[in-house]
């Protein structure tokens, strides 16, 4: 591996890590470390930083590297949605990818606890098992929406963890909503690459179950979320209704067939800015929580 890169390339490895869905990891991390008594700090610092871009490329370029074969069948890569990297970049892709996790994973085993240095690792290997040969948990149907929802909820339950302030009831059934949710958004993304997928014979549990059966299963997901969030104390439980819209946005596609299941890609990129809307939400109703005589 040569020890620079061209400019051409350095950005084409900076596109695999997809900027548009940093904040989804590093979201997580920073709220879960504050919400468990956490402050402005270097671990906060860190944590945050390592889950908005070296966690993405790690995530994502194993992904790229080994997807290569679906990507150049699926139409939608070549965006914000994903690129197909270039097989002489797939080596160099492995290698930088480690390499820049590296110092970040150190300090923060180093800083860390025993449970919050088990959770990282687990975490860690959830997102390398993914995408590499052999174990492929993409390839298992449920268990691939799952382990892809791990990749979100992980930075969550790493930055609780490493609070030390334990966790709760709250805490719990806030990370069992969002491993819900996150189910529910990878089942649904899964959906508009049946096609694409089985021509490549890459299983998905949306290969598995069909688009139809697929969808269904997300929206009933999405809707698990949404029970378990209606049971947190005060006004907390108002959270339900973010998971609504991603509900109604999968509705009509629920006898979706097959052989049109492209069309869910619409869905996908209501997905993307209710993303964006949910998390600008979430955030000013914690820092209302949070102002002087709100009431905590």
């Amino acid at each position: 591996m040569t020890t620079t890169l061209a400019p051409g390339a350095a950005l084409r490895l900076l596109a695999s890590s997809r900027p548009l869905s940093w904040v989804n990891t590093a979201y997580p991390f920073a709220l879960g470390y504050l919400a468990g008594g956490g402050g402005v700090d270097a671990v906060l610092a860190v944590g945050t930083l390592f889950f908005l871009f070296p966690y993405n490329l790690l995530m994502y370029g194993v992904n790229d590297v080994f997807d290569h074969e679906s990507d150049l069948r699926n139409p939608r890569k070549g965006g914000v949605e994903g690129i197909v990297l270039d097989p002489g970049l797939h080596r160099t892709m492995l290698w930088v990818a480690g390499l820049v996790c590296v110092p970040f994973v150190l300090a923060l085993l180093a800083v860390g606890n025993p449970w919050s240095s088990l959770a990282l690792v687990v975490v860690l290997a959830a997102v390398v098992g993914y995408s590499a040969p052999r174990v492929r948990l993409k390839e298992r149907p449920v268990l691939d929406s799952l382990t892809s929802s791990v990749h979100f909820v992980g930075p969550a339950l790493v930055g609780l963890l490493m609070a030390d302030g334990g966790i709760g009831r709250t805490a719990l059934v806030v990370l069992a909503a969002f491993l819900a949710w996150g189910m529910a958004s990878h089942a649904l993304g899964a959906v508009q690459d049946v096609l694409a997928d089985r021509s490549a014979g890459i299983g998905s549990v949306a290969t598995a179950l069909g688009a139809r059966w697929t969808v269904r299963g997300a929206i009933a997901l999405y809707l698990v979320a949404g029970a378990l969030l209606v049971t947190l104390p005060g006004p907390l439980r108002l959270t339900a209704l973010l998971v609504l819209p991603y509900a109604l946005s999968a509705w009509p596609l629920r006898s979706l067939p097959d052989a049109e299941s492209p069309r869910a890609h619409a869905a996908w990129r209501r997905f993307l800015v209710l993303n964006l809307l949910a998390g600008a939400a979430l955030t000013i109703g914690l820092l209302i929580a949070a102002l002087p005589g709100s009431g905590r």
